[in-house]
């Protein structure tokens, strides 16, 4: 992890980050679970899993967001806000032993209120190891200008 800064004025729309892959385990599952509370069996019981339809246990969607955006934060920008993310979507299910790594494309800039700002979007899609998205969602920042 380190510090660059990134200026409004540098963003250009289409310009694309890929980041590394990350497996993701069955310890996952449970600290996710801990944390969140969220126990459901979807998640949790493998054998009640084997008999619906999916088969395994589906990952939270909240975890692979969080496991998602994660991966992007390998770049730490002073001059840029996160605002919030929009249009988050579920895709695919992600189950134990994916592995999913994130893309990042600038999507759209904008104008902000204050005018030493602009508005950037990043358009982050997780991805797992057979190519396919398995979550999409919008980054909203707020970026100083130069």
């Amino acid at each position: 992890m380190y510090f660059k800064s990134t200026f409004f004025e540098d963003y250009k729309i289409d310009d694309k980050r890929v980041t590394l892959g990350r497996t993701i385990t069955e310890t996952d599952f449970v600290v996710h679970a801990g944390h969140t509370g969220d126990f459901f069996p979807h998640h949790m019981d493998e054998e009640w899993c084997k008999t619906q339809p999916f088969g395994q246990r589906i990952a939270h969607g909240t975890m692979v967001f969080s496991i998602g955006i994660g991966l992007t934060a390998s770049e730490i920008n002073p001059e840029a806000f996160s605002r919030g993310y929009d249009k988050m979507r579920f895709v695919k299910p992600v189950h134990i032993g994916d592995t999913i790594h994130s893309e990042i494309t600038i999507s759209e800039k904008g104008e902000a209120k204050n005018p030493e700002m602009g508005t950037v979007t990043e358009h982050v899609e997780i991805i797992n190891q057979r190519g396919e998205v398995v979550l999409v969602c919008d980054h909203l920042l707020l970026v100083k200008k130069k």
